[in-house]
C-alpha cells in the first residue's frame, strides 16, 4: 500500500497529534523525501517521537523507510514531482494510474444506485472542487430530475440544507484546499438525515467519519497545478452508472431534453 493509502486505513486508530502528523505528511506527500524527520515533526507542531510513532503506525521502521518506500513508487512510474520540461509520457502514465484508481472504486455502483433513486440529490463543491461538482450536476440532470447544485452565487449554504431529509442524496465534492466551515458543513448535512457522500482526495480521509460513503479519488500535482483528470473520469463513469440505474425513465429522459435542444436551437 501507498503511504497515503496507509494512512487511510490507520486514520481512525491514530492519536490526534498522529493525525495532526498525518495530515501534514499527505500535504507534503510531493517532496516529502526533501524533508527530515525533525523538519516534518516541526512542521507539524508535533515532536519528534510523535512522528516516529506515526512512521511505525504505518508500517515503516523510520523516516529512511519512508523514504526508501517514495523512491519505490517513482521507480513504479509513479512520480510525485517532474523536475525541468514535463516528460509527456511519464505524465500520460500518471494519470493513467489515478485515473484507473478512481474508477475502480468498489462503491460506484452503490453509490450510483443511491443516486438514481433518491428523491432528490444536492451537489455541492468549493474552490477547485466547484467544477467537478457542476461537472456532475450536468451529466446527472441528463439522467435524472431534481439535482441541484451549490453554492450558488451570492447565496450562503445553510438554506440548501433544509428540506432534505432521509429520501435524498447529498454529494460533496472535497478535495484538497477546501475552505474553513467544511466539517461543520458536513456535520449539519448529517442532520439531514440524507446520504452524505463525501468525494475527495487523500487529505480528506479526516472527514470520512462524518459522511455515509467516503469515496477517495487522487488528484495529480506532478506539474505547478493539480490535475483534476481522475475526479472528471469517475464523474463520467459515475454519470453513466447513474444513467443505467434509471433504465428506461433516463432513456427517456435523455430523448425529451435533446427534442428541447433541437426546439429551441440551443446546441448545433
Amino acid at each position: 500500500m501507498r503511504i497515503d493509502e496507509r494512512i487511510a486505513d490507520r486514520h481512525d486508530a491514530l492519536t490526534p497529534q498522529e493525525r495532526r502528523a498525518a495530515a501534514t505528511l499527505l500535504e507534503h506527500l510531493d517532496d516529502l523525501a526533501t524533508y527530515r524527520a525533525a523538519e516534518l515533526a516541526e512542521l507539524a507542531g508535533v515532536s519528534r517521537a510523535t512522528m516516529s510513532r506515526l512512521f511505525r503506525s504505518l508500517g515503516f521502521e523510520d523516516f529512511d523507510e519512508v523514504r526508501e518506500h517514495l523512491r519505490a513508487l517513482r521507480s513504479a512510474g509513479e512520480p510525485r514531482r517532474v523536475d525541468g520540461a514535463p516528460n509527456a509520457e511519464a505524465l500520460a502514465a500518471i494519470e493513467q494510474g489515478a485515473i484507473l484508481r478512481a474508477i475502480e472504486h468498489p462503491r460506484i455502483l452503490e453509490v450510483a444506485g443511491l443516486l438514481a433513486l433518491a428523491r432528490k440529490v444536492f451537489v455541492i463543491g468549493w474552490r477547485n472542487s466547484y467544477p467537478v461538482a457542476l461537472h456532475l450536476r450536468e451529466q446527472l440532470a441528463q439522467a435524472r430530475a431534481d439535482v441541484e447544485i451549490g453554492p450558488v452565487p451570492g447565496q450562503t449554504t445553510g438554506e440548501e440544507l433544509v428540506g432534505l431529509g432521509p429520501e435524498d442524496v447529498i454529494v460533496v465534492v472535497g478535495f484538497r484546499r477546501r475552505p474553513k466551515g467544511f466539517a461543520e458543513f458536513l456535520a449539519e448535512a448529517g442532520t439531514t438525515g440524507a446520504v452524505v457522500i463525501l468525494v475527495g482526495d487523500p487529505t480528506a480521509v479526516a472527514h470520512a467519519s462524518q459522511v455515509s460513503i467516503w469515496l477517495e479519488c487522487p488528484v495529480q500535482h506532478s506539474l505547478a497545478f493539480d490535475s483534476y483528470a481522475a475526479p472528471m473520469a469517475l464523474v463520467s463513469v459515475l454519470a453513466d452508472a447513474v444513467l443505467g440505474a434509471c433504465g428506461r425513465a433516463g432513456s427517456k429522459r435523455v430523448r425529451k431534453i435533446t427534442e428541447t435542444y433541437e426546439r429551441m436551437g440551443e446546441v448545433e
